[in-house]
């Protein structure tokens, strides 16, 4: 096992172990957690039997293995991207409403000075 195997598989796991205390203290969904936690087993997974990838380039049609990872790759971080954009425009939209909500009742309501 190469040092780059044994360095990628403590970062994976210690990754792993984070995700699972982060599932304790329900600061992360379970639905959030099962993805992480397949990304980060397949990671080690990887790590471990990187000829895998040759198998998955045969099925998706590329030619070597790292083209593989690279595409899944990219259509994953696409993903996030995604997700992160839609988390961004809802926390925008309940900004937006809290902010009307806290003008209209300041101009009803005006400020008292002591």
């Amino acid at each position: 096992m190469g040092l780059i195997q044994i360095l990628g598989n403590a970062f994976a796991l210690f990754a792993l172990s984070r995700v699972v205390v982060q599932l304790k203290k329900r600061s992360m969904t379970l639905n959030e957690g099962l993805f992480w936690i397949f990304i980060w087993i397949s990671v080690i997974v990887f790590l471990i039997f990187p000829e895998f990838f040759g198998y998955v380039a045969d099925i998706l049609g590329v030619g070597r293995g790292v083209d593989a990872l690279m595409y899944i790759s990219i259509v994953v971080l696409f993903y996030l991207i995604y997700r992160l954009y839609a988390k961004i425009d809802t926390l925008e939209r309940q900004i937006t409403h809290i902010v009307r909500e806290i003008a209209i009742r300041d101009r009803y309501e005006p400020k008292r000075r002591d």
